[in-house]
């Protein structure tokens, strides 16, 4: 079974390639919904509390904004097509 880092990884391969053909940018969301202790962001996607609010009203490029934020913050490395 995956964990949230290498669900959140794959997902993120499949964000980029979306983008690249001009695709919907898919949620990083994997139904790991809680905040970590500190409330900094959510132990499932690594979102803030703020990106996660941002989310519905955000265009293709600030989602991928935010993408890349939380995988910077999970300490995720992606190759982007």
């Amino acid at each position: 079974m995956m964990g949230p880092k290498e669900m959140l990884a794959h997902k993120a391969g499949a964000a980029f390639a979306a983008r690249a053909d001009d695709e919907p940018v898919p949620s990083p969301c994997i139904s790991v919904c809680r905040m970590t202790p500190d409330r900094s962001h959510c132990e499932g996607c690594f979102r803030t509390i703020d990106e996660i609010r941002a989310w519905s009203k955000s265009d293709a490029s600030q989602r991928l904004v935010i993408w890349n934020a939380l995988l910077e913050r999970a300490g995720i490395t992606v190759a982007v097509p």
